[in-house]
């Protein structure tokens, strides 16, 4: 008996037969990482594009918190929001642990650094490139700011897409948080981890083949937003004047 093979062809199975339990699983997952990651986008788009064209004291340092941030483990997130929502933090009162909520909200802290600092880079190089021309034409940092997102809009794109990944491929947060509740907070990566050392091999390899799924459908989005970014349908807002 093939342990592997025969997983597979049942792994296989499942996913072609639709089981209610995987597509439960997977249903999940994209929620709590889409209302996740649009949370994050909506707060760190707008403060990276700031942070990108801002100049003033403090930044550089703020600028090392934000690029730690990166390296941040998803299990000290899961710690530290499990802290704030426990019954003895400070946001126990609002009964969020061991919920979809608190899953979204450990990986907005975990999403939210990456999206600022992606953004800011992106920005800042654009500024670096086309802030004097606005400058020139009396832009403050508010409009420089929203005039070289959208000049970048196609970066920032493929920001957004790679954080979605980054959130859906997670365990520590989300388990630490969660719970890994079933029929309530179980994701892929979380319920791949559990019938694994459950000895239920054909889940939690159908799950593995999902979620790889998504992440080289993300990729492919990734190469496709390039593509377009380097084709004719992608005319910068801001053109370079030829000297005269």
């Amino acid at each position: 008996m093939n342990t592997f093979s025969d997983s597979a062809a049942t792994a296989l199975a499942l996913i072609a037969g639709f089981d209610p339990m995987l597509l439960a699983i997977v249903g999940r997952s994209l929620a709590v990482s889409g209302v996740a990651c649009a949370l994050a986008c909506a707060l760190g788009l707008p403060l990276g594009a700031w942070l990108g064209v801002a100049r003033f004291r403090g930044r550089g340092a703020l600028l090392t918190l934000l690029n730690t941030l990166l390296a941040l483990p998803s299990v000290v997130v899961g710690l530290i929001v499990y802290l704030l929502l426990s019954r003895s933090g400070p946001l126990g009162f609002l009964g969020w642990l061991f919920s979809f909520k608190a899953m979204v909200l450990a990986q907005v802290v975990l999403v939210l650094p990456v999206v600022a600092a992606l953004t800011r880079q992106s920005v800042e190089d654009a500024d670096q490139a086309h802030g004097e021309q606005l400058r020139s034409l009396g832009a403050g940092q508010l409009l420089r700011s929203l005039l070289l997102a959208w000049d970048e809009r196609y970066a920032l794109l493929t920001v957004v897409i790679a954080c979605f990944g980054r959130a859906i491929s997670e365990v520590g947060a989300v388990m630490i948080v969660g719970g890994n509740i079933d029929g309530f907070t179980r994701v892929m990566t979380t319920a791949i981890a559990l019938e694994t050392s459950k000895g239920d091999l054909p889940l939690a390899l159908a799950l593995g083949i999902v979620l790889l799924g998504v992440v080289l459908a993300l990729n492919a989005l990734i190469s496709l937003v390039r593509r377009w970014r380097l084709g004719a349908g992608n005319r910068p807002l801001l053109v370079e004047t030829a000297p005269s």
